[in-house]
């Protein structure tokens, strides 16, 4: 890469953080596709994407920790039920064609964007529920699902962590972007980086750039995430919902 290309990534890496941390995911809706359009196939897109999108959930941990909004057993629960997911996802992804997967999945991202605006109070006020055997169940089975998306598919399978935590376990739109970003970002994408790493291939000079616009950009995004409100993180949570689902699907 020139040193415009290496410019030019940085900004679009850096753009893409910032929404993806102030909407709690939706990175690969810019940065996936540049990396495809600057050249490189689509496994070493993937998993050079996937060990970028480590450097936002650091940006977002570096900001979120002085909130201290997370608890400790529920984020180990969170990492406990999706990690083999993400893990036994990224294990697939490199031998079978994803068209009809992303298709799929771009539909329903659409959907999660279009029900958090028609539902008004969704995620604007704290209320933990499902907190039981039951509901502990259900919620990481789904959780594992998701982490089984976020493993094999590129864009937008954090917002689908962000709506659950919000929809089942009844955490306002803050909170549910900070597990988000500092469990999917940091942890899920980093097994998923190691775990491409090992089975393909990472374009490592390329990498550098990424990281530092990733970084950047997650702690930007999560400082006005935790600045302007659940409202407007909602707000951003519909848009890039509706934005990578068109994405996926065209």
């Amino acid at each position: 890469m020139d040193w415009f290309e290496q410019i030019l990534l940085f900004f679009i890496a850096l753009v893409a953080n910032v929404f993806s941390a102030f909407a709690g995911g939706g990175a690969g809706l810019l940065q996936f596709p540049a990396l495809i359009l600057l050249g490189l196939p689509f496994g070493i897109a993937l998993a050079t994407h996937k060990v970028a999108s480590v450097a936002l959930g650091v940006g977002a941990t570096l900001r979120h920790l002085k909130e201290k909004s997370l608890e400790r057993r529920f984020s180990l629960f969170v990492l406990a039920t999706g990690l083999p997911g993400v893990v036994l996802g990224a294990a697939f992804i490199l031998q079978v064609p994803d068209r009809w997967a992303q298709v799929s999945l771009g539909l329903l991202t659409i959907g999660l964007g279009v029900y958090s605006y028609f539902n008004k109070q969704l995620g604007l006020e704290h209320a933990p529920r499902n907190r039981h055997r039951r509901g502990y169940v259900l919620g990481g089975a789904a959780l594992f699902l998701v982490g089984v998306l976020n493993g094999s598919l590129t864009s937008g399978t954090g917002l689908f962590c962000t709506i659950w935590l919000v929809r089942w376990f009844g955490l306002d739109y803050r909170r549910a972007v900070a597990y988000t970003l500092v469990l999917v970002g940091l942890f899920w994408n980093g097994a998923g980086a190691v775990t491409l790493g090992l089975l393909g291939d990472i374009k490592w000079s390329w990498v550098p750039v990424l990281l530092v616009g990733s970084l950047v950009g997650g702690y930007l995004g999560a400082h006005w995430s935790i600045v302007k409100g659940n409202r407007w993180i909602k707000r951003g949570f519909e848009i890039v919902t509706v934005l990578v689902g068109l994405k996926l699907v065209f």
